[in-house]
Parts: structure tokens; sequence; C-alpha cells
């Protein structure tokens, strides 16, 4: 069965569990009568309802929510930068395995909020890595003129996402450095250059310093009026925010055992 007849089918139990009087119970049905066979005309109706729900559901969001998503996927991918680091700079095994575990729930994260906006038919910030420099693509939504977008080949180093004000979503000339958190290009060649004890102390600086930054933004959004009320743009938000709170936590911890 394929996956739209499977969400109508669904959809069309519930609806005939919540609302239809069983056949035994109705006075024009004898007993033991099963209900009548739904026509082709119901199967349609319903179908037609669900898609009409599931459009209502993805159209329940606000600017917030996408500069939200837009600006956190870039936020994220520095994170990435900093946690490849580890393994070749001599990071002690506790630092590698947070740095390990940043990376994998940081790439979960993007892959989510990437979904979030592509399922809503909007452009999608795709990050590229290599070494110190992190730059952005946007994945134009369907039927979009690639030529039009204006967003190809963009450097993280020169967009601005400062205060997530998205001015009308154009992402021409943002730069993410701008917004909470983020680490500047001198930091980034700091930490680049740090080996052992002293890679382990600036990582967890600089990284409990990055995550600070996420959480306020996460904070903005819900300050919003109107914002994060898309269940999926919530939940998102509040993994975001206890994560990364949970993980600076453990990284002052940390930080305390190894500073002199």
């Amino acid at each position: 069965m394929s996956r739209l007849a499977m969400c109508a089918a669904a959809l069309a139990a519930v609806l005939v569990s919540g609302c239809a009087t069983p056949a035994a119970t109705r006075p024009d049905a004898p007993r033991g009568d099963a209900a009548p066979a739904r026509s082709g005309a119901d199967a349609a109706a319903l179908e037609a309802l669900y898609w009409e729900r599931q459009q209502a559901a993805r159209s329940g969001y606000t600017e917030a929510d996408v500069a939200f998503m837009t600006g956190m996927i870039g936020h994220h991918a520095q994170a990435l930068v900093m946690s490849r680091l580890a393994p070749t700079h001599g990071a002690s095994p506790a630092v590698q395995r947070l740095a390990a575990r940043i990376i994998n729930a940081q790439n979960d994260e993007i892959e989510s909020m990437q979904r979030w906006l592509r399922v809503r038919g909007l452009p999608v910030p795709v990050p590229h890595v290599e070494g110190l420099t992190l730059t952005v693509t946007m994945e134009p939504p369907p039927g979009a003129d690639r030529g039009a977008m204006g967003h190809e080949g963009m450097d993280h180093a020169g967009m601005d996402h400062g205060g997530m004000d998205h001015g009308g979503m154009d992402h021409g000339g943002m730069d993410h450095t701008a917004m909470p958190g983020m680490l500047t290009q001198a930091q980034l060649q700091e930490l680049d250059r740090a080996r052992g004890d002293a890679f382990d102390r600036l990582f967890l600086r600089y990284m409990i310093q990055h995550h600070g930054g996420a959480v306020t933004m996460a904070d903005a959004l819900f300050a919003t009026d109107g914002a994060a009320q898309d269940g999926d743009a919530f939940k998102l938000a509040s993994d975001i925010n206890v994560d990364q709170q949970t993980e600076i936590a453990r990284m002052e911890l940390m930080l305390q055992a190894i500073t002199p």
C-alpha cells in the first residue's frame, strides 16, 4: 500500500470511529449488519480532507520560524568546523568523545531543520565545510528559478543574521558571524593553532560561547509573538535549547577540571 493510501486509510479510520454510528445500533439496520462500504466519492473526499489538513499544518509558521531554521543551520555548521579539529589536534579522549557527540547531534538537527524548510517549499541552506572555511549554498524550492535566487556560493564570513532579522528572507547579504556565539575567523585560527591541553581548554571555552549563542537564538524565537506555534518548529527549538544548556553545564565542569 502506498504512503498516500495508508494516510488516507488512517484518516478514514479515525473519522469512522469518532463520528459514525455503529450499524448494530442504528434503528434502520438489523442486528449484526456491517456498515455499508464507502463509495469512491467518499474516499476522494477523505483524501482531499487529509491533504487540506496537511497543508494547513505546513502553513502555520512565521517569518521568525523560518529565520531561526535558516540561521541555526549555519550556526550548527560552525560547531562542526570546531569539532572536526579534535582528533587531529591532540585533544584528550574526553574532549574527542564530546566533539563526536556534537558532530552527531548537530548533523541530525541540521537535517531536521532542512527537512522542515523543504517540506514547506522554502529555500534550504546547505552548508559545506572545508577546513576552517564554512560556505553555504541555497537549495531553491521545487520549480524555483535558480538564476533568480541569488544565493549560490554564499560565504558565511560575509553574511548577516544579527538579531535574526531576515528582512523579507533576502539571504544575499547575511553574515553568520554576527549571530550570537559565533566565532570569528581569528578565533577559529587560534583554535586551529592550539594542541593538547591548550586545545582542550580553548575548545571548551569557545564551544560554551557557541552553545550559549544557540540558546540565545532559541530564547529569542520563543519571545517572538506568534513564533514556534508550529509543532515541529517548537520541538526543534526546544530540543536545541535544552540540549545546548545541558552540554554547556557538562563543558563547564570539564573546563574546571583541566584549568590550572
